[in-house]
């Protein structure tokens, strides 16, 4: 009987692991198979539309809702369910989106004057632009970037000393100096 008891519990956790192997490719095949491409982004076509939309760099839960609600979107509805209607108008939001200024997160841009939101690699582009030239007019919060020391006023005493040059000890030459 002992024998009996053991090579049912192997086939229970053969079985098991079977499941969860099989389970586990299912996911991948389903987020290969529905990725969808908004806005030069992948998003996972098993992600319901409010949670797929913040995968975008720009698009925060706000925006996500923002949207959703302007285009009359089911939020609950998948991202691979979308037609492309539904799509390109997502896209063409995102390109100019009707927003107040206090959602938006380029308020009161430093070169056009006027709010914009701005999405993906732009993100990023005019992040660098904005550091490179705080530390080109001496700001204080462009000395910190140069320092690469805290910018918002975080304390310095107790961290933020390892991210220097790492000064090592020398060793003393011939002659005793």
């Amino acid at each position: 009987m002992a024998e009996t008891k053991e090579t049912k519990e192997k086939k229970v956790k053969e079985t098991k692991e079977d499941k969860d192997y099989k389970r586990q490719q299912q996911k991948e095949e389903e987020y290969f198979d529905s990725l969808v491409r908004i806005y030069s982004k992948d998003v996972p076509g098993n992600k319901k539309v409010y949670t797929g939309l913040t995968y975008i760099k720009g698009v925060s839960w706000t925006i996500s809702n923002a949207i959703c609600r302007t285009l009359n979107l089911d939020k609950k509805v998948k991202i691979s369910d979308l037609s492309k209607e539904q799509i390109e108008a997502i896209e063409a939001f995102l390109q100019n989106p009707q927003l107040y200024d206090y959602l938006k997160n380029r308020q009161r841009d430093y070169e056009s004057g006027t709010s914009k939101h701005i999405v993906t690699n732009d993100l990023e582009m005019v992040r660098d632009f904005d550091i490179k030239r705080m530390r080109q007019i001496k700001s204080y919060k462009g000395m910190r970037h140069a320092l690469k020391q805290p910018v918002r006023g975080q304390r310095t005493r107790s961290h933020f000393r390892t991210t220097g040059i790492a000064v090592g000890v020398k060793k003393k030459g011939k002659g005793g100096k």
